[in-house]
């Protein structure tokens, strides 16, 4: 049982951190370009955009596994 209390304070530290990361990144075109075909201009992240979205991905991931991690016990 302390197990399960822990992985779920550590799953709810990650959503906090999730949300305040994808906060921080930059912001994009908008929804306006998905349909009406603007911004087509690709560019990289560099710099801290770049740091941003890697830890988007790692922390997404982690809270992910952890969720499956709780389901199972």
């Amino acid at each position: 049982m302390m197990l399960k209390n822990i992985l779920q304070i550590i799953q709810l530290i990650l959503a906090i951190l999730l949300i305040l990361v994808v906060l921080l990144q930059q912001k994009g075109t908008g929804l306006g370009a998905a349909f009406g075909g603007s911004g087509t201009i690709h560019t990289t992240r560099r710099g801290i955009d770049k740091v941003l979205y890697q830890l988007t991905i790692a922390i997404s991931t982690i809270f992910f596994l952890l969720a499956i991690v709780n389901l199972l016990f």
